[in-house]
């Protein structure tokens, strides 16, 4: 076999083809089977795509191994220190960072583009007060294509543009009133004197008779940059399930719109945005501290099936790299916590615990970013049916850049994967 090629040979036919070797700017190899039917007549069978490269992109990198993350080439630890989630979103959408004036530039029209059309409000008071938020961002999503569609050129560059940049500056903005309707309190109109993240806690808290802002003028600095930090990290994550969904719809020409809102319906599940909620409901069910030798016990049993949520990553073999990050963050918010609640000491407890025991050191399995997150999220207010929905709006920004990138890359196809039929052979009626 050439060194750049891989060789197949079906033993059954005698047929031989050979496929060329696809390189990255970093990353492993893969091979182009993609003329595999039309060479030798058959397909690859590969569930869940765990060893098929769906496309190219230039946005994201994830080294598991190494525990390495890079948006554009920029390390995330970088970035988290020294940005903020709107120039992060810059960079996915535009591939360089801003100067002063593209940022300005960029944060002005994300203001601009923050309304929600008045008609939306009687679409929203609709839903059930007790309804899912995630089931009302899916559907709220969704109809904005009955809004901004008859303008929408496809082919038009800018018009693509636009449309990402609507669905950056409304997601807080219609996140924020899906609580609000799930509580009964009135909406809370975006301001243009607040930053993104300013902006999504003033419309989540605020009340008709008491300002979020304090007497001092501002909103807690810490709960700023701990929802911040958290955007950052979770911006992107290479082609996981959600962003593959939204390409995935992407592919068929459909409305924007309706592709995220598919994203959103494939984050909802608890195999993927849902597993800060999880780390929760887990401390809830330990309970107290000094149950957690038992569960530590139960977790390192193969044939219990409870499940230490929080530890580990599908991805990164080694350490989530945004654990680190957001990390020294919890402790802060933690620490800044007027209220003390038993659940902030018990996860701390079982952080310390599971750092220490010999198992999980030998398995490498740390504290991920969900272990950090569901406990910030918690010490913010936020409530833990509404921790998927804090997920969607920032991984919006990784979303939108895929849509851009791949709307922008000539001689697009449908996607359509293959199956194995296992079903009835011919038969007659």
């Amino acid at each position: 076999m050439a060194q750049n090629t891989l060789t197949l040979r079906d033993n059954s036919t005698g047929k031989e083809a050979d496929f060329a070797m696809l390189r990255g700017t970093i990353g492993t190899p893969v091979f182009d089977v993609s003329s595999l039917n039309k060479k030798m007549g058959l397909f690859t069978y590969d569930p869940g795509f765990m060893s098929t490269a769906s496309c190219k992109s230039a946005i994201t990198y994830i080294d598991g191994e190494k525990g390495v993350l890079l948006y554009r080439g920029y390390p995330i630890d970088q970035l988290a220190e020294k940005c903020t989630f709107l120039e992060v979103a810059y960079l996915l959408m535009n591939g360089e960072l801003g100067d002063k004036h593209e940022q300005a530039q960029f944060e002005h029209e994300i203001g601009q583009h923050a309304m929600l059309h008045e008609a939306m409000r009687g679409f929203i008071d609709g839903f059930h007060y007790d309804a899912h938020p995630m089931a009302m961002m899916v559907g709220i999503v969704g109809s904005l294509s009955a809004f901004y569609h008859s303008e929408l050129n496809m082919d038009d560059p800018e018009h693509r543009r636009i449309s990402a940049m609507r669905m950056l500056a409304k997601m807080p903005v219609i996140a924020a009133a899906c609580y609000r309707h799930s509580i009964g309190y009135p909406y809370v109109y975006p301001r243009s004197d607040l930053s993104y993240c300013e902006n999504f806690l003033n419309m989540m808290f605020s009340l008709p008779s008491q300002k979020y802002i304090d007497k001092d003028n501002y909103i807690d600095p810490v709960a700023v940059k701990a929802l911040n930090l958290l955007f950052i990290l979770h911006a992107d994550h290479e082609q996981n399930a959600s962003t593959s969904t939204v390409r995935l719809a992407s592919s068929t020409g459909a409305n924007p719109y309706a592709c995220i809102a598919a994203g959103i319906a494939a984050l909802w599940g608890p195999a993927h945005g849902g597993a800060n909620e999880a780390v929760l409901s887990m401390l809830g069910e330990i309970g107290t501290v000094d149950r957690i030798p038992e569960y530590i016990e139960k977790a390192k049993d193969k044939n219990d099936p409870f499940r230490l949520m929080g530890f580990g990553h599908r991805v990164y073999k080694n350490f989530d790299p945004r654990a680190t990050i957001i990390r020294k963050a919890c402790y802060e918010v933690l620490e800044r916590t007027s209220a003390k609640d038993p659940m902030f000491d018990l996860a701390l407890a079982l952080e310390e615990y599971a750092l220490k025991d010999e198992y999980f050191i030998e398995k490498k399995l740390y504290p991920n970013v969900d272990f950090y997150s569901g406990i910030i999220y918690k010490a913010l207010n936020i409530p833990v049916d509404m921790f998927t929905v804090m997920f969607t709006i920032a991984r919006t920004a990784g979303w939108v850049s895929h849509w851009l990138e791949m709307m922008a890359e000539p001689g697009q196809r449908i996607g359509r994967p293959r199956q194995i039929y296992t079903g009835k052979d011919v038969r007659n009626v």
